[in-house]
């Protein structure tokens, strides 16, 4: 027994490392024999580092935190790495931690109680062809990921990157990625993380698969930085792009977009279920609330959603379906910013204390083209169809002209309790 307890006692100490000075984690992330390296303190102006596969790193206690040299990528991970409890800072244009793309796997990739300045990356591309990511509390203070210029491209539009990017690359479809991804957080009030906030994606429709049981979110503030005028970029505060297949997502915070072309919540692949928590807010034109161009199977935002540039629509179906969408209330306060938009076949829509526009005419970003719209309220559009709308609270409209609902599409069950309202006439357009 004691010889045991000794032998337990040597191992523990072969394979935990323990450090405060930059040269002593250099020469942990070099000994393969590290298997544990914990950071004790502050270690300013480091390099980048590596973890070699299987090797894990972890902060002993609140101020535990590694800055890296200015300009310079932060932490590597390889593959079977682990990263808890410790704050990692970059320049916000750089990666606070990003990967190896020379190995084989990920492994299992786990990060948690990491707080980082900097972005988060991880690709699967070149000779990594699967592996699984663990994420448990993941807070991105700052992060700029606008000058990755390697970007999904679809309807139109090229996705800029998110400040936590996790993109399965690989075109074979039998490369796949499993990921649980829970507490991700980015950028602060006022203070948004630059290019999207929250990045998940596969490497096309029919290409390598990203599947994802959890995406739960916290706040997410995010501003694009796209210059006005451009039509072929956008972003998302949380964006399931393609390829990427997602039991839940939940939105526990505050979503909220800034900047031109800036969705709040976009999804390009296939939800079972998205619910929405807190409230989804977006500032900047063309900037909408919810866009769907997948598949989502139950849509559930539990506050409202309002948005107040020009264009910036509360809630876009322009492919793919949602089975059920139900809404607390939608609010739109710009010209062209329609309420809610179906242009495809959805199956239950229910808005809970109803949808208002205060806009009138104006343009927006429609598929990398922009347009000419109205602020109507409820706009079912050539293609598309309802089969059941249960509308609480009513459906108004404050612009000059602008009429509460337009139908060109099938409604097969239409309830609306608290009337029509169009404040600035427009009811000779119904």
């Amino acid at each position: 027994m004691s010889k045991v307890s000794q032998m337990s006692a040597s191992e523990a100490a072969v394979t935990t490392k323990s450090v405060n000075t930059i040269e002593d984690l250099i020469a942990a992330t070099r000994d393969r024999s590290a298997h544990h390296i914990v950071v004790r303190g502050s270690l300013s102006n480091t390099p980048s580092i590596r973890l070699a596969p299987g090797q894990s790193l972890r902060g002993d206690g609140d101020a535990a935190a590694i800055t890296f040299a200015a300009g310079t990528d932060g932490l590597q991970l390889s593959s079977d790495n682990r990263i808890h409890n410790i704050r990692l800072n970059a320049s916000v244009e750089k990666r606070a931690i990003f990967n190896d793309t020379s190995v084989e796997t990920l492994g299992r990739i786990e990060l948690r109680s990491v707080t980082t300045t900097g972005c988060v990356q991880i690709l699967v591309r070149d000779k990594v062809r699967g592996g699984h990511v663990d994420v448990n509390g993941l807070d991105i203070i700052a992060a700029d990921a606008r000058g990755e210029k390697e970007r999904p491209h679809g309807y139109g539009v090229y996705v800029v990157n998110g400040a936590f990017t996790l993109w399965n690359m690989q075109q074979d479809t039998s490369a796949v990625v499993s990921a649980d991804l829970v507490g991700l957080s980015a950028g602060r009030d006022g203070a948004p993380v630059r290019g999207s906030g929250i990045f998940v994606s596969g490497g096309g429709d029919k290409a390598g698969r990203l599947n994802v049981r959890r995406l739960e979110t916290d706040a997410v503030y995010s501003d694009g930085g796209i210059a006005p005028g451009t039509a072929d970029q956008i972003t998302g505060g949380v964006f399931t792009v393609y390829g990427a297949y997602v039991d839940v997502v939940r939105n526990r915070g505050p979503v909220v977009t800034y900047g031109v072309n800036d969705m709040v919540l976009d999804n390009w692949g296939v939800v079972d279920r998205w619910t929405a928590e807190g409230k989804i807010t977006s500032y900047g034109p063309s900037g909408i609330g919810f866009v769907n161009f997948g598949i989502v199977h139950e849509l559930k935002v539990s506050a409202p959603i309002e948005t107040f540039g020009q264009g910036a629509r509360g809630f876009n179906v322009y492919t793919g379906t949602v089975n059920l969408a139900e809404f607390d209330r939608v609010i739109t306060h710009a010209d062209g910013a329609v309420g809610i938009q179906i242009s495809q076949p959805i199956g239950r829509l229910v808005v809970h204390r109803g949808i208002e526009t205060f806009g009138g005419t104006g343009p927006s970003l429609v598929k990398g083209v922009v347009v000419s719209l109205s602020a109507i309220g409820l706009s079912i559009k050539p293609g598309g169809s309802v089969r059941e709308i249960e509308i609480s609270g009513g459906i108004k409209t404050n612009g000059a002209g602008v009429a509460p609902i337009e139908q060109h599409g099938a409604i097969e069950s239409l309830r609306v309790t608290g009337g029509f309202g169009a404040a600035g006439g427009g009811f000779d357009k119904i």
